[in-house]
């Protein structure tokens, strides 16, 4: 078994371009990166659009609501906010904490002809 001469100039060719290939790798994940941190910019403003959008609605929403209450349901209304039942079932009873009733909502906000 003869031992073949090692060819220098192969290895720091093949050295070179290992490094070339390295060193665009590397500028492809800056590229890549930048452009993911504008992408999650850009999604964190579109989220936080979003949820005031969302606030904007509910309020129109509600106000909505409340200006085609009669004042009977706009009592309803009232203690209902301040943690009573106002639906036929529980009329009077106790909201527990952070509890809502569909039944009530629908006493205060349905539309009975």
């Amino acid at each position: 078994m003869e031992k073949q001469p090692v060819d220098k100039s192969e290895i720091y060719e093949q050295f070179a371009r290992l490094s070339q290939q390295t060193k665009d790798l590397m500028e492809s994940i800056e590229i890549l990166s930048d452009r993911m941190t504008k992408v999650l910019a850009e999604n964190a403003r579109l989220t936080i659009e979003n949820e005031h959008l969302h606030e904007v609605i509910a309020d129109k929403h509600v106000q909505k609501q409340e200006e085609g209450l009669s004042e009977s349901r706009k009592m309803l209304q009232k203690l209902y906010q301040e943690g009573f039942h106002v639906c036929n079932d529980m009329y009077g009873k106790r909201l527990e904490p952070n509890e809502s009733c569909t039944f009530c909502l629908d006493a205060i906000y349905g539309r009975h002809n």
